[in-house]
């Protein structure tokens, strides 16, 4: 199976379960790989033949910057979910990276795969 990436993709949010963070939006940094067969868009030189990673890069950025969840897990997973769903790619990995969340630490976040590869 091909993959089709987006690397370093920033959104700003409310995210968190401080009160400063329910108040103050935070920025996250998703690398998405999504799996998808581009045959035939390799053979047709059609892009409607393929992911397009524009339309998958501002859903999720509109996506993300409209939600309000209080944990990355929920906000991760219903990322993989409009993927897996609404662009049919039949399997997903995401690293979230949720930068400034410890002081100690200059990464924080979480990696999930969804579906099957």
């Amino acid at each position: 199976m091909d993959i089709i990436f987006l690397g370093a993709l920033e959104a700003a949010t409310i995210i968190g379960i401080y009160d400063w963070e329910r108040e103050t939006k935070q920025t996250i940094v998703l690398n998405i790989e999504m799996a998808f067969d581009i045959t035939k868009a390799a053979k047709t030189d059609d892009i409607q033949h393929t992911l397009d990673y524009k339309a998958v890069s501002e859903r999720v950025v509109s996506f993300v910057e409209q939600s309000e969840f209080f944990l990355v897990e929920k906000l991760i997973n219903e990322i993989a979910n409009i993927l897996l769903t609404e662009f049919n790619t039949p399997w997903v990995k995401i690293t979230l990276n949720k930068r400034g969340a410890i002081s100690r630490a200059k990464d924080v976040g979480i990696i999930i795969e969804r579906g099957e590869k």
